[in-house]
């Protein structure tokens, strides 16, 4: 099975269609939550989703937005722009995020946006945290997003061994269990600033293996920030869009 994994989209709808345009040859899509906020199309990304089929679950801005996460833990930035998405969104997307669940389980996969132990708030940015997660779920593969830094954390002879999860990259995944982070559709943080996402390819013929390959795909970001700027949302979250950062 091929499995399209998507996270922290932010509302920006020219890269998760550039993404969606390579996606042709996958049978599911998951999304990791952070599906709005930052960005300027909250209600066309989820319309989006909804066409795809995807599988998502709940990121820090999306229950924001609705309502149910508390936004005072936001930077400045970051909560102007989730109070504009909270009276952008319509109904359908209100909705929408409305039924995420914070965890997804299906089969070898466990899906959180944060970490299994906190999935809304904690952000996985070391061996050492990935490592104490390992005893908060059950399944083989935890798949993970809220850092936008794409990596993948991969237990190996007793210990947790780190790989960054670099453009074209693949990561192996026999044995023992693994966190995986795709990075970020809608706004990368690593330095490069096209849109970031994973295929995973897990089962078949040979069950309990598989293999992460990351990918980056070029996105109109001229286009997201002019819409950004029509819509008053703050300039740094504008700026850094051409950066990666």
């Amino acid at each position: 099975m091929r499995i399209a994994v998507l996270s922290d989209i932010h509302a920006n709808l020219a890269a998760l269609e550039a993404v969606r345009a390579e996606l042709a040859d996958v049978d599911e899509t998951w999304v990791l939550g952070d599906i709005v906020g930052y960005g300027p199309e909250p209600n066309e990304v989820i319309t989006a989703l909804q066409e795809m089929g995807a599988r998502s679950v709940l990121g820090n801005h999306d229950g924001a937005a609705i309502g149910g996460v508390d936004p005072s833990y936001f930077n400045p930035d970051a909560r102007a722009a989730i109070e504009w998405t909270a009276s952008a969104i319509d109904d359908n997307a209100r909705s929408y995020l409305a039924t995420l669940p914070e965890v997804r389980r299906d089969g070898d996969l466990t899906a959180v946006h944060g970490s299994p132990r906190d999935p809304i708030w904690e952000y996985v940015t070391s061996r050492g945290i990935a490592a104490a997660n390992l005893e908060h779920f059950e399944t083989r593969l935890c798949l993970f997003g809220h850092t936008h830094l794409p990596t993948v954390y991969r237990v190996a002879e007793g210990d947790v061994e780190q790989h960054l999860g670099l453009p074209g990259a693949t990561v192996t995944l026999t044995g023992e269990r693994a966190m995986l982070n795709p990075g970020s559709v809608g706004q990368p943080r690593d330095g490069l600033p096209d849109a970031a996402y994973a295929v995973l390819e897990w089962g078949g013929e040979t069950a309990g293996s598989g293999a992460m390959t990351f990918h980056r795909v070029r996105y109109d970001i001229d286009r997201t920030q002019r819409l950004m700027r029509e819509r008053g949302l703050p300039a740094r979250l504008v700026e850094r869009l051409r950066y990666g950062r």
